[in-house]
């Protein structure tokens, strides 16, 4: 059986939609921020200057803003995820794993709101990076410091 003039257009037509719809998945794809996640392990070197630098600002910041409620009673760990934009602003903080005291789980999230901004990425992260998402164990110490490993 031969195909009718009529079902040669939709299929056309459908052709068309689909292609559309490809170019559209498409442009989203290209506009969506480029991510990279840095955690305690990476060795990457382009990242291990910028992440050391956020790292002492944060510890700095954080021994000079430990919670009141918790000196010399609570002390304690817990993941914390920091995405950072190009230009040094916070794009979200996500505690990943409490320390199960809800006072220093909200404690880090704070020190990092009270750190930022960070410093823009350099040119060779922002190359290629427009989020960095830093994973690192916090820890709460007992001698009312905080660590970022």
């Amino acid at each position: 059986a031969t195909p009718s003039g009529l079902d040669l257009l939709n299929s056309a037509a459908t052709v068309a939609r689909l292609e559309a719809e490809i170019d559209r998945q498409l442009d989203d794809y290209a506009r969506r921020p480029r991510k990279k996640f840095i955690g305690a392990r990476t060795k990457e070197y382009r990242f291990a200057q910028y992440v050391e630098d956020w790292r002492h600002k944060i510890e700095r910041v954080g021994t000079l803003n430990y919670p009141e409620a918790a000196r010399g009673r609570l002390y304690g760990s817990l993941l914390l995820v920091v995405a950072i934009r190009a230009d040094g602003s916070i794009e979200r903080v996500e505690v990943q794993r409490s320390s199960g005291e809800p006072i220093l789980d909200e404690a880090a999230k704070r020190i990092v709101q009270l750190a930022a901004p960070f410093a823009p990425f350099p040119s060779d992260i922002r190359g290629d990076t427009d989020i960095l998402e830093i994973a690192r164990t916090w820890t709460f110490t007992n001698a009312d410091k905080v660590i970022a490993q």
